[in-house]
């Protein structure tokens, strides 16, 4: 069973200005080192399609969709937040930034594939059910657990998020549903300053303090999130894969590397096999530092596709 690779060249036409660290060149450094590593021959590519309007209204609000689709302008930039913007092209990147998702998750389910890595911008974690913030306008990787749920029928599904930044908009969107598990580890204090406290039975937060390497990192899969997932039996595994927790990028204050983004995915993977017929969707978020982020979603990749 292979790995299927989806993005889609509106993700690159979504640009927030020359120096926003969330820029286009982000999808070309992931891309860039899959095939010098000869590993996107192996893939099995994909077009995102747009997320329907129905798709998007299981995690946001209907008055939300709308303002984001009259926000974005004809031409220039058009800011939502301190750091989120909208250009032109902004709207439609997101309808396939999240379309990719559910894409993946239909591969999956249908045993079309084993597994999927979507290559998309906007990132998504930090979009709350009726708010953009953090560079993200819709929730990808909810848009996608929303569908497993409601098109699928599934009873659990997990989300594992190892973005550097604390995935609230996840959280926003599923603390009071019992049938998604979310486990994060995240920098804490950190934007968006929550997540320590706000965990229950299925929102597995774990706060990383500034300077926090492997070791730490490890421990805090090995022992919050594994004993959480055991139990829970997700029928499929979402990733909120953010790789901004790299020692070299500066955006923040962990210091993971390579080797640990490959250990939580071999991680995961098991995990995925034991309960949910191998079935994985993971989706970009952070990752700023280009070189360090094709690095870590090639190591990420590698042992997603056993290749």
């Amino acid at each position: 069973m292979q790995t299927a690779y989806i993005s889609h060249p509106l993700c690159l036409k979504h640009d927030m200005g020359t120096h926003h660290p969330e820029s286009p060149a982000r999808i070309h450094a992931v891309e860039d080192q899959l095939i010098a590593s000869g590993l996107m021959h192996y893939l099995q590519h994909h077009d995102a399609p747009a997320a329907t309007r129905e798709q998007l209204m299981r995690v946001h609000d209907a008055a939300y969709i709308d303002s984001i689709e009259s926000s974005v302008p004809p031409q220039g930039i058009v800011h939502l937040d301190a750091d989120t913007a909208l250009n032109p092209f902004s709207y439609q990147a997101a309808l396939r930034a999240a379309g990719a998702v559910v894409l993946g998750v239909d591969l999956v389910m249908g045993k079309k594939v084993e597994n999927v890595f979507c290559n998309i911008r906007p990132p998504g974690h930090h979009a709350e059910r009726a708010r953009a913030m953090g560079f993200c306008i819709f929730n990808n990787v909810a848009v996608g657990a929303a569908h497993a749920l409601v098109h699928h029928g599934l009873q659990r599904v997990a989300i594992a998020d190892f973005d550097v930044h604390h995935g609230n908009g996840t959280e926003n969107i599923f603390h009071d549903d019992p049938r998604v598990m979310l486990c994060s580890t995240f920098q804490y204090p950190f934007y968006p300053y929550c997540g320590a406290d706000s965990g229950n039975d299925h929102i597995i937060n774990v706060p990383l303090a500034a300077g926090t390497g492997s070791e730490e990192f490890r421990a805090a899969v090995t022992q919050h999130w594994l004993p959480a997932l055991e139990a829970f039996q997700p029928e499929l595994l979402l990733i909120s894969a953010g790789f901004d927790a790299h020692r070299d990028d500066d955006m923040a204050s962990l210091k993971l590397t390579e080797a640990d983004y490959a250990w939580v995915t071999e991680v995961l993977k098991r995990i995925a096999g034991k309960y949910a017929h191998g079935r994985i969707v993971s989706a970009l978020e952070g990752g700023y530092e280009l070189h360090a982020l094709g690095r870590s979603a090639l190591a990420h990749i590698k042992v997603l596709s056993g290749l």
